[in-house]
Formats: structure tokens, C-alpha cells, sequence
């Protein structure tokens, strides 16, 4: 299937039991709190599953999938993927491991916001972003890179879970002290190793 961009894949509170699998593209994953705060969850590339949670667990779908480029992906019915898993090992360790590290980042968020102010909490998911995602630049020697992934400052506040204003705040700071460089949505590491270690992030953290 082909999704044009801002096209939402999946919906929140939908109850359908499939699976997609991006083969091409970025998603952003937007879940929507009753009072209609709306909440940037994850971003996902292809290679990614994404919407295994309401399959396997048959509830209705907790977030809603946003094509944020041109988007492919492959629909897989979730008995066929319970079938693939069960004959191959292997690929149900990948898919334990994939869940692992998504819960994983949902727990590092949740330390980050008792242990660390604001500016190392945005720092921080930069830091793990451009690790997951990020495109170096040519001729950088992997030194200053592209985030991979295009987010607004309010969609980068929510990951953080900061206020609007206090993301902007720290985001003019990591600009300021030369850690990053700002366009139209657009964020671009100027110094990854210097990054990591001003997020107090190892070089061999696994998202």
C-alpha cells in the first residue's frame, strides 16, 4: 500500500488486527488524551513494524500512524504473523527484541523526567534520535549529521515531555552553545560526539 504524506495508516481507537510493515518512508505515532491534548509518541522508518500492539493484544489501536513523506508498507493479518513467528525463531526473537528497546526508550523517558532538567531531557532524545535515525553529512566523518526525521518544536516537546515554550528555550540553548543548527523543521547535529556526552548518552545505546 502507498500512503501520500500527513495520510493516517492507522487510526487511534480503531479496532482492525493488522499489522504494517514500512518497506519505505517515516511515520510519526500521535496518540490523542480525551482533553485533546495531542502527544508525539515515536517515529518509526522503514523496516519498522507498526500497530502490533492492538493486534496482538485485541484492544483498539492506541495511537494514530502519520505518514509524514511518501509512505509503503506491507498490510500483514495478524494470525498470518502469529504463524510466520511460531515457525521462525528467529523472527520472533527480532520482533521480542524490537519490543524490548521500544519499552526500553519508554521507560528512559520516564527516569529523564525525575533525573534530568529540561535542557539535558530534550538533549537527550536528540541525542537518541539522531543514534536511531540520522543521516551524516558528507565529508563529516559521521561528525555532524542530519536528524533523519522531520519534527516541529511542539512534536519535539512531547517526546521530551516539556512544555512548547520550554523546548523552544532549550532548543535556542543547544543552538546557542553550537550543538545543533535550526531550519524550517529541520534539525541538524552539529557535533554528535559532543551531543552525546553533554546528554550524558552512550555511544553504544541501543535505539
Amino acid at each position: 500500500m502507498a500512503y501520500p504524506p500527513h495520510r493516517a495508516l492507522l487510526q487511534q481507537g480503531d479496532e482492525s488486527r493488522h499489522v504494517l510493515l514500512l518497506t519505505s518512508g517515516v511515520v510519526k505515532i500521535v496518540a490523542s488524551a480525551e482533553s485533546g491534548y495531542d502527544m508525539l509518541l515515536a517515529v518509526r522508518i522503514a523496516g519498522d513494524l507498526v500497530g502490533e500492539m492492538a493486534a496482538f493484544e485485541e484492544r483498539p489501536r492506541s495511537g494514530t500512524v502519520v505518514a509524514c513523506s511518501d509512505v509503503t508498507a506491507r498490510i500483514i493479518q495478524v494470525r498470518a504473523l502469529e504463524t510466520f513467528l511460531s515457525d521462525r525463531p528467529d523472527a520472533m526473537r527480532a520482533i521480542l527484541h524490537m519490543l524490548c528497546a521500544r519499552l526500553r526508550w519508554a521507560n528512559r523517558r520516564r527516569i529523564d523526567f525525575q533525573a534530568y532538567d529540561s535542557l539535558t531531557r530534550l538533549a537527550r532524545v536528540l541525542a537518541e534520535l539522531c543514534q536511531a535515525y540520522a543521516q551524516p553529512e558528507p565529508d563529516s566523518d559521521g561528525k555532524r549529521c542530519d536528524l533523519g526525521v522531520t519534527l516541529t518544536q511542539k512534536e519535539l516537546a512531547s517526546l521530551a515531555g516539556l512544555k512548547l515554550n520550554t523546548a523552544e528555550k532549550s532548543l535556542a540553548a543547544l543552538t546557542a552553545q553550537g550543538l545543533v543548527e535550526r531550519s524550517y523543521r529541520t534539525i541538524t547535529i552539529c557535533d554528535v560526539p559532543k551531543l552525546l556526552e553533554f546528554a550524558k548518552v552512550a555511544a553504544d545505546n541501543p535505539y
